[in-house]
């Protein structure tokens, strides 16, 4: 247990920094299955959109004694053929099919005599088919701005692979959450629409504070750096990590007590529809800003001349004669000094003087030895005895 605590406690202060960046295909595979998951949700299961764009009749009454089945009966009993029997609240809300003014009225009615309701407390609303749609043009039109004026942002501030890695991880989050939608059954209304344009931000979020540190440690890179764009972008993201956890987490937590508790205790009613889209769009956005945008970004980064000069320059000099030379010689001296098994086992061999110390193998372990005592130096003898010999 402390040595888990241990770990945590050094993850968080930035001293253990996991190579995200160099697992491409690792989090591509985990994206791939998602997106392939919920592909299939979409097309096997379909959106189950509300009467808000399909259209149709909702009847909203309060019945606390009855049951699902006894208002479901109600309503159909009265005329109604797809009747979708909600709880919201003490509430119960039913929607159907579009029905006539004279249609509504009967099944009002009918509602009022089963369920022994009054009549003017059964409230009903129609829905035309036309609103629905001018509603699915707005958010498609709102989805396009967005993308739009994000691509010209993140072009402008950073440059253009930026903006299509960011993109790339927006849709990415999109298709997810539309997936998880379709395989809950959850109701597709104009608060889930806000929901998906709300997790757009805070994907984006990530994803800038993500990339502008990146762009701030990478800038100094150079033909004569020691170190490549991806090891740069690595310890960027590392530096990064923690900060885009905390921010997810305290963003999440809300969200979730209205997902998990106000749905299941107190009926949040379309709230859940709002409250779906944020919880399953903040996880998926924090994970495709750290291991979907920033790898992809590191994939076209190191495509550039000037990135794919600076690795082979860092090959070249790895593979240099000297350096062989130096690790050859470090070799010979552990087996002469204690590798050739006729010393004691426990004595560390000294790497001879001419090798650095950070360029010795691994099996060589340098002790430094420090005298103890006066020093036990010979005798010189006074000037004068010196000058009579």
């Amino acid at each position: 247990m402390l040595g888990l605590r241990a770990v945590i406690s050094r993850i968080y202060r930035g001293e253990i920094s996991a190579d995200i960046v160099g697992k491409p295909k690792v989090w591509y595979s985990i994206s791939g299955l998602l997106l392939v998951v919920s592909i299939a949700g979409l097309l096997i299961q379909g959106l189950n959109f509300g009467v808000e764009f399909k259209g149709g009749s909702v009847f909203t009454f309060s019945a606390p004694s009855a049951s699902i089945e006894q208002v479901r009966g109600a309503v159909t009993g009265g005329g109604a053929h797809q009747a979708i029997v909600q709880k919201a609240g003490g509430d119960w809300r039913v929607t159907t099919e579009s029905l006539s003014s004279g249609k509504v009225t009967e099944v009002k009615n009918h509602v009022a005599e089963e369920l022994n309701v009054p009549a003017q407390r059964v409230s009903t609303q129609v829905v035309g088919a036309s609103w629905g749609g001018e509603i699915s043009e707005k958010a498609w039109q709102a989805l396009l701005v967005f993308m739009i004026l994000i691509i010209a942002y993140l072009s402008v501030a950073f440059e253009w692979r930026m903006a299509l890695a960011a993109v790339v991880a927006l849709v990415h989050d999109l298709v997810i959450t539309a997936g998880v939608y379709a395989w809950s059954g959850f109701e597709v209304t104009p608060a889930t629409l806000l929901g998906f344009l709300t997790i757009l931000g805070y994907s984006l979020y990530d994803a800038v504070v993500v990339f502008d540190m990146i762009k701030e440690v990478t800038k100094p890179l150079g033909p004569t750096s020691k170190i490549t764009y991806s090891e740069a972008a690595n310890q960027a993201l590392s530096s990064t990590l923690v900060r885009s956890l905390n921010t997810s987490l305290v963003a999440i937590l809300p969200v979730a007590a209205i997902l998990f508790i106000g749905t299941t205790l107190f009926g949040a009613g379309t709230l859940k529809d709002l409250s779906l889209s944020l919880f399953v769009g903040m996880i998926v956005g924090t994970y495709s800003s750290i291991c979907v945008a920033t790898p992809l970004l590191v994939q076209l980064k190191e495509r550039e001349p000037k990135y794919r000069e600076l690795r082979a320059n860092i090959a070249r000099r790895e593979s240099s004669a000297k350096r062989q030379a130096k690790v050859a010689k470090a070799e010979a001296a552990v087996a002469v000094g204690g590798g050739g098994g006729s010393g004691d086992p426990g004595d560390d061999a000294e790497p001879s003087d001419d090798v650095p110390a950070d360029e010795l193998p691994a099996s060589v372990s340098v002790r430094k030895v420090v005298q103890q005592g006066p020093r036990q130096q010979p005798k010189r003898g006074s000037r004068q005895q010196r000058r009579g010999k």
